[in-house]
This record gives C-alpha cells, structure tokens and sequence, in this order.
C-alpha cells in the first residue's frame, strides 16, 4: 500500500530526512532547546560574573 503521490525523486527541492521519525524529531528539537538554554545560563553567568567584578 503506497499512499504517496511521489513517483520520482527528479527535481526535487527538499528531501525532509526525519519528516516521517518523531523520535528523531523530537530528540533534535530537545537538544536544540537544551543547546539553546545552555547559551542563556552561561550568558548570564558570564555577565553577573563581569559585572561583579567590576563593582
């Protein structure tokens, strides 16, 4: 049973790769969000740190 329209991969202008994997998506998505946290904390800490310093 193939339910999709595609017959060819001939000019195609985006090939998803984990389109049909939550899993996969869902890991990418959590470590860009952990990724993304990680550069607030360590922003904030720079700063406290710099502007303690400097007091």
């Amino acid at each position: 049973m193939n339910a999709s329209p595609i017959t060819s991969w001939e000019g195609v202008a985006a090939y998803f790769t984990f389109a049909n994997n939550p899993t996969a998506i869902s890991i990418i998505l959590t470590l860009s969000i952990l990724a993304t946290l990680g550069i607030i904390v360590a922003s904030v800490v720079h700063e406290n740190k710099t502007y303690i310093d400097y007091k």
